[in-house]
């Protein structure tokens, strides 16, 4: 168990604001003599205690306080440990009067998270790299899987669109999960998944491909889909677009190992098949984090059985906002690696750096663009991102040399704040009973519009001999999803479920009455 410990010398009335609670990080309630516990915040274990000597001639008094911590964040939990000690030995003394909670560090969420609130997040972040993996493997070896495959760029489209299809499948599994609940649906997802990515492997041809990634589709929509309700159930009013910023960032980690792989694919015509086998070898470690999620809290509380009358406004509403939001982005996400390797003469291994320094900054946005949309609101930072990324990235298929970098790293930046301000609007906007089902059709609009963009970009890029005309054209999407956001879109932040939707709020009532 770490152990932290600062001796300091205080002033009789900074000596009383020390032997406050502290509430901050953490808060504390006191647990005999100069002794204090944790009664919630993301530890374990906690316990401070103070020794105080007399005062010296000039009345200040020498104190040394010592805590022994240990954090509820697994896995994780030795990158959050430098900054939780630095928190305990560099904080400051709590007023001798007030009342106040001390503001929280800038890295964690807005709201205070209990130990299962950590732990939970943790694991589920986790999971997202199976997600990140999975949904990026197809756009990343593609271009090589065709040349092996002789594909032309249409026929690259469709098999993409019919991968995005996978969706139908989703469906039924966060159907069953609104009935039966979430958790056991994790593993079986996350066993899914990979298993069909791996059979990716053995594809004799593009079209087998396309199958095979139509199941891992499937899974790994359903995994994404499951993890973000679980983590909007989870959290507290204040934290659910942190939530939806770091399993964003992990889930890019994930795809990040997909690009790290990429070199492979030029060691011969078909080593990119050793990619979609890679999972394989993590694949118990995953099983074994799917097994300690539990059941979410909102799940297991008593909930109302609805039905979607009366919420189709909003499935509308998100159905329009992703349709068009993907129609864009999937062509950008998908074709980025032949418009670098086709009209820029790019390799495996620069495609590969490319993406690692212009996609890592976007860490940048997510953390910036959840922590503005928890504490300032979702749709100012949601209409920014979505109008200001599609912009530029549009304009990044249209130049080249360092305004192809520059381009594409603002543009990343700039998008990525859309992530959590507009993600947690789908499990934010329908109660318990409905959550699962809504957002895998919400997913369902975001495949036809990826379908769309995919087969129209492609044509386009056929027709023109560039890919950079097709995605001016789309990004006229993402300029109506902000319109929609700034004049149709409630704001959520600070605001429970219950609060958002009265339905699971009345049936409660009666148990509190």
């Amino acid at each position: 168990m770490p152990v932290t410990q600062r001796t300091i010398i205080v002033e009789p009335h900074e000596l009383v604001g020390l032997r406050r609670p502290h509430d901050d990080l953490l808060l504390e309630a006191p647990d005999g003599p100069d002794a204090w516990i944790c009664v919630e915040g993301p530890f374990e274990r906690y316990r401070r205690t103070i020794e105080v000597e007399p005062p010296g001639e000039d009345g200040r008094h020498r104190v040394t306080e010592r805590v022994e911590w240990e954090l509820a964040i697994p896995i994780w939990g030795r990158l959050f440990r430098p900054l939780v000690a630095r928190v305990i030995r560099t904080r400051e003394l709590a007023s001798e009067t007030s009342d106040s909670p001390l503001r929280p560090p800038w890295w964690s969420p807005p709201a205070r998270l209990d130990a299962r609130a950590s732990a939970m997040v943790a694991r589920l972040c986790a999971l997202s790299m199976v997600t990140g993996y999975l949904g990026t493997l197809l756009a990343q070896t593609i271009t090589f899987a065709s040349d092996q495959f002789g594909a032309s760029k249409s026929a690259q489209g469709t098999a993409l669109a019919g991968a995005r299809a996978g969706v139908l499948l989703s469906l039924v599994i966060m159907t069953i999960a609104d009935r039966r609940g979430r958790q056991r649906l994790l593993s079986v997802c996350v066993v899914g998944g990979v298993v069909a990515a791996s059979a990716g492997a053995l594809a004799p041809n593009l079209a087998v491909l396309g199958a095979t990634q139509f199941v891992t589709r499937a899974f790994s929509t359903a995994l994404a889909l499951l993890i973000a309700v679980v983590a909007a159930e989870e959290m507290p009013a204040g934290a659910r677009a942190y939530a939806a910023s770091v399993i964003s960032m992990t889930a890019a980690l994930g795809a990040g190992g997909a690009v790290i792989l990429l070199p492979v694919a030029d060691l011969a015509p078909g080593a990119w098949r050793l990619i979609y086998a890679a999972p394989l070898l993590a694949l118990p470690v995953f099983v074994r984090v799917t097994g300690r999620v539990p059941e979410s809290r909102r799940f297991m509380r008593p909930h109302a059985r609805v039905t979607m009358a009366g919420h189709r406004g909003r499935l509308l509403l998100l159905g329009a906002s992703t349709f068009l939001g993907v129609m864009f982005l999937a062509p950008v996400t998908q074709f980025q690696n032949a418009y670098l390797r086709e009209e820029h003469g790019f390799s495996a291994l620069t495609i590969t750096v490319f993406t690692i320094l212009t996609n890592t900054p976007a860490g940048i946005g997510i953390v910036v663009g959840g922590r503005l949309a928890d504490m300032k609101g979702r749709r100012l930072v949601g209409a920014i991102g979505t109008l200001g990324g599609s912009l530029i990235l549009a304009g990044a298929f249209h130049v080249g040399g360092i305004w192809l970098w520059l381009a594409w790293v603002s543009g990343s930046i700039v998008a990525a704040m859309t992530v959590p301000a507009l993600a947690v609007y789908g499990p934010e906007l329908f109660p318990t009973a409905l959550r699962g089902r809504a957002n895998a059709i919400i997913s369902l609009t975001g495949v036809i519009g990826a379908a769309l963009g995919l087969a129209f970009a492609g044509r386009m890029a056929d027709h023109y001999g560039r890919i950079g005309p097709g995605i001016t054209v789309l990004a006229l999407g993402p300029t109506l999803v902000a319109l929609l956001v700034m004049t149709l879109y409630p704001e959520t932040a600070h605001l429970e479920l219950e609060d958002l939707n009265p339905e699971d709020a009345a049936y409660l009532k009666p148990l509190s009455q």
